[in-house]
């Protein structure tokens, strides 16, 4: 069996070993079933068990009310660039901030629609290397659209807008990382490959009163209203997928011990990295504002491609893997989601310190 590696990718990404395990086990028959989790019907008393124990962890430990609602959309959070305006812009425009890549895509899906969408804020005058902080939100617009963490970029809003309309969040690389206020988010969704499981659904968590905003003429599987009213269950749900999220929901309530205790851990990771970047003497060069910098992705360039290239496939023989940057930008990226422990980051800092005492 090939040994495992330390995950550093931007997702698909690490899932936590315990979860990994306890699939394993379950795997053949799930809880005295006699049928894998990958058998079993969506219909059934134990996928019904898997999906209401997901939700109610999921309310828990994001502190949702009553007057929120979990849903499981297919898609991936590029289809809900186009489902949040479809859904939620009531016959106004909806207002968006650009951060970069995933923003810029989210826009260009609201222009598509014919929505006019006002952009308040980019960064775009400086490629994305920060998050925009003075702008103007209009009383009239239908939400203010961000995305919480550039993946690409390595930045992260550290607070969020004040807005006199509901907040929409892209929050696909950092949901779960830290504790928020959810009462002035309208709409938050994410993609699960990175800090919730694997690949095939979006979580997303509407406040209860945006619903009214669904026009009846969507296509049905393209409003929210559908997932709503059937607890995500109209169709055949990606079984396997939220099976997945409902553990790693577990570990982080149970074995991590909530959001607080989860991003005092992400805290000291990218304390450590970045320190070990700014203290290179200029081997290793942040790509983001310093008041900007995220903590679930951190990214740097080298002095050259070539150097870069050595970097990525060195760290990979030591057992370091997916730390090359996004192919649209080039450089290096260290993810450092949830799974990812503080002792695996220390021994990324430990190869990047050698890595620069031999080729400096």
């Amino acid at each position: 069996m090939t040994e495992r590696i330390v995950n550093f990718g931007p997702g698909p990404a690490a899932i936590p070993l315990p979860v990994l395990e306890k699939v394993k086990d379950e795997l053949l028959s799930y809880r005295g079933s006699g049928m894998s989790v990958l058998e079993i019907s969506h219909r059934s008393k134990w996928f019904d068990e898997i999906i209401q124990t997901a939700v109610a962890r999921l309310k828990r430990l994001m502190g949702l009310g009553d007057d929120f609602q979990v849903l499981f959309i297919q898609g991936g959070a590029s289809m809900q660039f186009a489902m949040v305006p479809l859904n939620l812009c009531g016959g106004k425009r909806p207002a968006y901030i650009n951060t970069g890549t995933w923003s810029t895509k989210a826009i260009a899906e609201a222009e598509i629609q014919g929505t006019r969408p006002l952009v308040v804020a980019s960064s775009e005058d400086r490629n994305f290397a920060y998050i925009p902080r003075d702008y103007q939100v209009p009383a009239e617009a239908a939400y203010l659209h961000l995305t919480s963490n550039n993946t690409i970029k390595g930045t992260q809003f550290k607070t969020f807008p004040q807005a006199p309309v509901p907040l929409v969040a892209d929050m696909s690389s950092d949901i779960l990382s830290r504790p928020f206020d959810p009462a002035p988010f309208g709409f938050i969704y994410a993609g699960a490959q990175k800090n919730l499981g694997p690949a095939g659904v979006v979580v997303a968590v509407i406040r209860k009163d945006m619903l009214s905003r669904t026009p009846d003429n969507l296509p049905t599987m393209l409003r929210y209203t559908t997932y709503a009213a059937k607890n995500s269950l109209y169709n055949t749900p990606p079984c396997f997928t939220i099976y997945i999220i409902g553990l790693v929901l577990e570990w982080l309530e149970e074995e991590m011990g909530g959001l607080e205790k989860v991003e005092a851990q992400n805290q000291a990771k990218a304390k450590l990295l970045y320190q070990a970047l700014d203290d290179s003497g200029g081997f290793y060069r942040p790509t983001a504002d310093k008041d900007s910098r995220s903590l679930m992705n951190v990214t740097f360039r080298l002095a050259d491609e070539d150097l870069e290239a050595g970097f990525v496939a060195q760290a990979l023989e030591n057992g370091l893997g997916g730390l090359k940057g996004h192919k649209s930008v080039g450089g290096c990226r260290a993810s450092i989601y949830n799974a990812l422990s503080l002792e695996e980051v220390k021994a990324l800092v430990e190869f990047m310190t050698e890595f620069a005492r031999r080729k400096g």
